[in-house]
């Protein structure tokens, strides 16, 4: 049945679209190994893969809120001056080259980098090709997510409240801790949880800048890519766990990605 305000060649347009990229997905899942997918999922060098995705993307996405919430803040309440420039900057490593990414981050904090050989010269320590850079590289990828879905959410909140707040006298850190952030909280989760999943599934970028070493850097989806070279099995069985971890963020956050951005 065709809805009564979707002429039918619009229907079969979206359906065409729709079919496009729900396809691959299923394909995906029809070649997975699924009576031995567990034991697959068990191997050393997955289960390496999977943790350290996991606590760095986890870190990240702490990293994220803390910084990216303040930042969003801004965005949304300082001068426009200011955030008519600083906000595409903030958002470009959306639409960046992973690889690009992983290269502005070796320029800035590589052990010739920008600021990389001052902390190389006072401590002999460098951060790429070390945990450190993956963790580095899911905040990068990811804090425009959350900077994006949380000034919205600051956008939206009633200006009433803010005005009564300074009307008796709040502070603008009052403003910020006691009326934005408690109003704001599912936008923040929405966009931590975004920034969580971007930095999950990262892969150009930590490639560039942290290296695929095993146990140390080779995070999941390196390890989807080196399995394909040893066992196909393997590689399709870590992809569908990814489609469904994709698909479930999505899912959990369906109706507070609708509102995101309704003005």
């Amino acid at each position: 049945m065709i809805f009564r305000r979707i002429d039918k060649a619009t229907y079969a347009i979206a359906t065409i679209a729709s079919l496009v990229i729900i396809l691959p997905m299923v394909a995906l899942l029809t070649k997975v190994p699924w009576a031995t997918l567990i034991e697959r999922l068990r191997e050393p060098n997955s289960i390496s893969a999977i943790k350290l995705s996991l606590w760095s993307s986890l870190l990240a996405a702490v990293i994220v809120v803390v910084l990216g919430v303040p930042l969003a803040w801004f965005l949304a309440r300082g001068s426009d001056r200011v955030t008519n420039v600083l906000r595409p900057l903030v958002l470009a490593p959306i639409v960046l080259p992973p690889t690009v990414a992983g290269m502005a981050l070796l320029a800035l904090l590589g052990r010739n980098g920008l600021l990389g050989r001052y902390i190389f010269q006072l401590t002999g320590w460098s951060m790429p090709f070390t945990s450190s850079a993956v963790v580095l590289v899911g905040v990068f990828v990811g804090m425009p997510f959350l900077a994006l879905i949380v000034e919205s959410t600051f956008r939206q909140l009633p200006r009433d409240l803010e005005d009564a707040a300074v009307t008796d006298r709040a502070s603008a850190l009052t403003l910020f801790l006691c009326i934005a952030l408690p109003q704001s909280r599912n936008g923040i989760a929405t966009g931590a949880l975004l920034a969580w999943a971007r930095a999950l599934g990262e892969f150009g970028a930590t490639m560039m800048f942290a290296g695929s070493l095993p146990g140390r850097t080779q995070t999941w989806p390196m390890q989807v890519y080196f399995a394909m070279d040893v066992d196909m099995g393997t590689a399709y069985a870590l992809s569908a766990v990814m489609v469904f971890v994709a698909v479930a963020v999505v899912f959990a956050l369906r109706k507070h990605l609708r509102n995101a951005f309704i003005q």
